[in-house]
């Protein structure tokens, strides 16, 4: 009997007439009583995942190096290792795949139906967790952990000290930053980076949609938005938080990601005394993120005209730092532009 199905006998067992792992234990020595200690010791962490972990994607999740684990429906586990995207040897069945879904969504209080196809939530560890079910994936579920216990990023890991110089003078100076960046290009390490160079007292409030930033500080208060329940009631957006956030006496306020109308509150927020925020953007230059940032305090629709708005945006944001992905993998600071006017920019010169 390969390991494999002896983990699934198991683990069977365990689920139909109960158990722990002591129980796992004995009922392994009855399978197969001539196991060396290595491999009785795999198979026993591997049961374990199965009870209360992960399952067979378990040990990913505790690898150091892997930033992503992502699973297309049924079949092979892919990773994102050092900045490179890969296949494992791992499979997953379709019944493991619900077992894994159920048991990430159960202490969440979360759960798929037809009508809210999908979840966006944190994990027990700070990780992120996004999971798309039919009729939306028809392939079966699809889940992507994005990982963010990694260690504590520095600024020096995303430019050289000439450049590093500058962002730390732009948080240092009250400067209100935005990050653009593509997806998985690296936005929200580097807000945590900038944001650890931050004067120990500083008070910091962060609004994010599934908390993901890990500031060093002593004083910060994390607010989280909340999806309806099941009666479609309770629902917290972020623009509800972002109004919260600006009671709580923040010197500095942190949306993770802006992405709707909450651009409105938070340009109101960045004009009205509350300077040196910081945000990200999902964006391709400094002056796209401009663009999109107009267009999402534009769909607040707040009456106010377009041009009026640009001059506003074009005084609440001081400096758009652009972040990119390296050919290599690395994720590098490509641009850092100063907001000189409505809708332009003159690029920021290390020295």
């Amino acid at each position: 009997m390969s390991r494999a199905e002896l983990v699934e006998r198991i683990h069977r067992q365990l689920v139909e007439n109960g158990g722990d792992l002591r129980t796992a234990g004995r009922l392994l020595d009855a399978e197969a009583p001539l196991l060396s200690p290595a491999d009785r010791s795999e198979i026993t962490r591997q049961v374990a995942a199965r009870v209360s972990g992960f399952g067979p994607i378990d040990h990913l999740l505790h690898d150091a190096e892997v930033s992503e684990v992502m699973i297309n429906g049924a079949g092979p586990v892919w990773i994102e290792r050092r900045g490179d995207v890969e296949a494992t040897d791992l499979t997953v069945e379709p019944d493991e795949l619900r077992l894994l879904v159920e048991r990430m969504l159960g202490p969440l209080g979360r759960r798929l139906d037809p009508l809210r196809p999908w979840v966006d939530a944190r994990l027990a560890d700070g990780s992120r967790v996004t999971i798309v079910s039919p009729p939306i994936a028809p392939d079966g579920p699809c889940v992507t952990i994005r990982r963010f216990v990694l260690h504590r990023p520095e600024i020096g890991e995303f430019a050289p000290p000439a450049v590093v110089a500058v962002l730390r003078h732009c948080v240092r100076a009250n400067e209100t930053i935005l990050v653009s960046g593509g997806t998985g290009a690296g936005k929200t390490t580097l807000l945590n980076a900038l944001a650890g160079e931050l004067p120990a007292t500083t008070r910091v409030v962060t609004v994010e949609d599934a908390a993901e930033l890990a500031l060093p500080l002593d004083n910060v208060v994390r607010l989280e938005c909340r999806p309806a329940g099941v009666e479609g009631t309770g629902q917290v957006e972020i623009r509800d938080l972002v109004r919260v956030a600006l009671r709580l006496r923040p010197d500095r306020l942190l949306l993770g990601e802006v992405r709707g109308p909450e651009a409105f509150d938070l340009m109101q927020a960045f004009n009205t005394g509350h300077r040196g925020g910081m945000s990200t953007i999902h964006a391709n230059s400094p002056v796209d993120a401009l663009d999109r940032l107009l267009s999402l305090v534009l769909s607040a629709d707040a009456g106010v005209p377009a041009d009026v708005v640009e001059t506003q945006l074009a005084r609440a944001i001081d400096v758009v730092v652009q972040v990119a992905r390296a050919d290599d993998g690395s994720r590098v600071v490509s641009d850092i532009a100063r907001v000189v006017g409505p809708g332009r920019v003159e690029p920021v010169v290390a020295s």
